[in-house]
């Protein structure tokens, strides 16, 4: 599957963690994410080899196209292109946008990190970008030093700008629902899936949240 349309950019976003989901455990939380209704998941691990990596993501993009759900690489376009991915996710260090599109092609989804600054939304819009990320909204385990962003900004963003949105950092589905609200069209979410028990119930309770805010009031 390669799909970038707006339809398939919304809901759960559901980003993998190498501390939560170790070695032969990755396949089998992620498809309990998928088999919950998570929308996209997102390859990340800063720690494996080059061959570990390779395995693992080949293997994720089978199980995401048997799910009908998106895989996006984080930060790796080069791996992204070998495994043929549905696309990149690039942080303010990472690989230029334009230079990614070029390796990928049109129909690859690339979205960029833009933490709590409109600024960087704006100017990543207007290069190409699918999709934004804001973030984080709530205290992170992930990265507890990252700037706050608040559901204002996806307020604005949305707006402003006609690409869809990420919010990410501390969400669960208690606090979820208002950053939907806000304008966010996907929640990103690592400890709030990959770190539950129940990793499928868990994605069920974010699904469901989508589900409300699409319901007629």
């Amino acid at each position: 599957m390669k799909a970038n349309s707006a339809a398939s950019l919304r809901g759960l976003y559901a980003i993998t963690d190498s501390r939560l989901s170790p070695g032969d455990r990755l396949l089998q939380h992620v498809e309990a994410a998928l088999q919950g209704g998570a929308a996209l998941i997102q390859y990340r691990d800063k720690t494996a080899s080059t061959v570990r990596r390779l395995a693992d993501a080949t293997a994720l993009r089978r199980l995401c196209r048997d799910h009908d759900a998106l895989l996006i690489i984080n930060d790796d376009v080069d791996l992204a292109k070998r495994i043929d991915a549905d696309g990149v996710h690039l942080g303010g260090e990472d690989s230029s946008l334009a230079s990614a599109r070029k390796r990928l092609g049109k129909d690859a989804v690339i979205g960029i990190s833009c933490y709590n600054r409109l600024e960087l939304a704006q100017a990543a819009a207007a290069r190409g970008a699918d999709y934004i990320a804001f973030g984080r909204f709530f205290p992170s385990r992930t990265k507890p030093d990252a700037v706050q962003a608040h559901a204002a900004l996806l307020t604005t963003a949305k707006a402003e700008l006609e690409v869809p949105l990420v919010a990410i950092g501390g969400i669960t589905p208690e606090n979820g629902a208002p950053l939907i609200s806000a304008g966010a069209d996907m929640l990103a979410v690592i400890h709030g899936v990959f770190g539950e028990a129940d990793i499928q119930a868990a994605c069920r309770r974010f699904t469901r949240l989508f589900e409300q805010e699409e319901r007629p009031r």
